[in-house]
């Protein structure tokens, strides 16, 4: 018997692997369990449907193994991470990135890497508030997320031409200028 997260992972493989020969809106969950070597039943035991299932890939691929990395205040090496975690499945997230609607890509990733954040700034901050009135900590998780979100999807469509460090460098520059540092740096 396949304890759980075998069986999530051998569903995971199989979806990835036929996403690398067709759109992953026409994947069905037939072709998921076929190629994995297990009935639909037990499919809908571990996941809702196939965009359950790319959540699981993003969350336990891309964004969990940074988190340990983000506690120890290693963001840099974060980014890092999640690039260079994405450029090892290049083909499968060329894909994924095409979705549109609630099962986006960009939406999936934002939300998690909001969840990730929100829990970062609360320990860190601890009882402590903002100094400037409105600015919570939602707020805050949700700006970051927006804007790690639009690094990476746009890296994502560009083909990944660029380094996972240099992204890492690109997105930590520009939450750490403001627009006329960044401006007055133009060469």
């Amino acid at each position: 018997m396949h304890n759980r997260t075998n069986v999530d992972r051998l569903l995971a493989e199989s979806f990835k692997e036929l996403a690398a020969g067709a759109p992953i809106d026409k994947i069905t969950i037939k072709e998921i369990t076929d190629k994995a070597g297990v009935i639909r039943p037990t499919f809908y035991n571990h996941f809702q449907d196939k965009y359950e299932l790319l959540e699981w890939i993003i969350r336990t691929e891309i964004l969990d193994p940074i988190i340990p990395l983000i506690e120890e205040g290693y963001l840099h090496e974060g980014l890092i991470l999640i690039f260079a975690n994405l450029q090892k499945e290049k083909t499968f997230y060329t894909k994924v990135v095409r979705l549109e609607g609630q099962h986006s890509c960009e939406n999936i990733t934002r939300k998690f890497i909001k969840e990730i954040l929100f829990t970062f700034i609360n320990e860190k901050a601890g009882k402590r508030t903002a100094a400037k009135k409105g600015l919570t900590v939602d707020l805050i998780a949700e700006y970051f997320a927006q804007s790690m979100t639009f690094i990476v999807i746009n890296w994502l469509r560009m083909n990944m031409s660029l380094s996972p460090a240099q992204m890492a460098d690109i997105f930590q520059y520009i939450t750490t200028h403001s627009v006329d540092d960044i401006i007055s740096e133009m060469q």
